[in-house]
């Protein structure tokens, strides 16, 4: 392999990872249901920005310029039922699981860099243990029936992403002038659509929309896992769907090829859902790599 080509497969450096995370709780609803989460595994798990209780606002990548970690880790997660219900399904998720991923890593790179069908199969049953922990607060405590969250989790371990989805809060990737949904909505109205009994558009117009079909905590949860090949052109967007409520993917494509930083990515896709109405809880998380030589 040659300089040149090494040079444009190496792994970012830390200063090179650019990302960030806003939730809002929209212009309509009392609360903020949705909760999100980004971090660097490596010897430690080390916070980079949250919405959790009780967590460091924000933590400084210790050594920068190195790439001495095992991967960047973003969920977000969009809590269903009553606020305080659907609130603590989303904290609960994300703590649990961001647990059960750091703890997973050990196991992965022990493993042949081929073979990580093990490390798949810890990730479906980290969450399916959520799954069941919600499903056990809610049949011991009648006030807590009900509670019920999304989860998107995205896992960088370059060269390759894993994606963890339940329920309909999105993970959409930008690259070469193109906005892919890597994602699928699990929701009555995409199963429908699935079956051939609604079109795509008659879809978006129909009641079953929003009504989720999987979802941790739910009456069902059905894990989907997708590997993904990372590449430095890609930039990654994970939303709650309070974002695509409001903002159409042509915006949302429209913003992150004329973007400057994460960060601005972010705000500018808060204001336009805002600026639409804001009625539901809005959480966005945008990550690229950039590359300073």
């Amino acid at each position: 392999m040659s300089g040149d080509t090494q040079a444009a497969d190496r792994k970012p450096r830390n200063d090179e990872i650019d990302v960030f995370g806003v939730t809002h709780p929209g212009l309509v609803r009392p609360v903020n249901q949705d909760h999100f989460l980004i971090s660097v595994l490596g010897t430690e798990h080390t916070i980079l920005q949250t919405s959790l209780p009780d967590a460091p606002a924000h933590v400084v990548v210790p050594a920068p310029g190195s790439t001495d970690r095992q991967g960047v880790l973003a969920m977000v997660a969009d809590g269903v039922g009553s606020s305080a219900l659907g609130g603590e399904a989303s904290r609960l998720a994300v703590e649990e699981v961001a647990q059960i991923v750091a703890g997973s890593m050990t196991a992965y790179y022990s493993s042949a860099a081929d073979d990580d069908a093990e490390f798949l199969r810890e990730l479906e049953r980290g969450a399916q243990r959520t799954h069941e922990e919600l499903r056990r607060r809610a049949s011991a405590d009648e006030e807590q029936r009900g509670m019920a969250t999304t989860l998107t989790l995205w896992l960088g371990v370059w060269p390759r992403v894993y994606l963890l989805q339940i329920g309909d809060s999105r993970y959409y990737r930008y690259r070469d002038g193109a906005l892919m949904q890597l994602s699928r909505d699990q929701t009555v109205a995409q199963e429908l659509v699935d079956q051939g009994v609604l079109t795509p558009e008659n879809a978006r117009r129909t009641r079953w929309t929003h009504v989720l079909s999987s979802a941790l905590g739910g009456p069902h949860s059905t894990p989907m896992i997708t590997r993904i090949e990372n590449e430095w052109s890609s930039v990654h967007l994970l939303c709650s769907d309070g974002l695509t409520k409001h903002v159409s993917d042509k915006r949302i494509r429209d913003t992150l090829a004329t973007m400057s930083s994460a960060r601005q990515a972010c705000e500018s896709l808060l204001k336009d859902a805002l600026d639409d109405g804001g009625t539901d809880n809005i959480t966005i998380i945008v990550g690229r790599a950039v590359r300073r030589w």
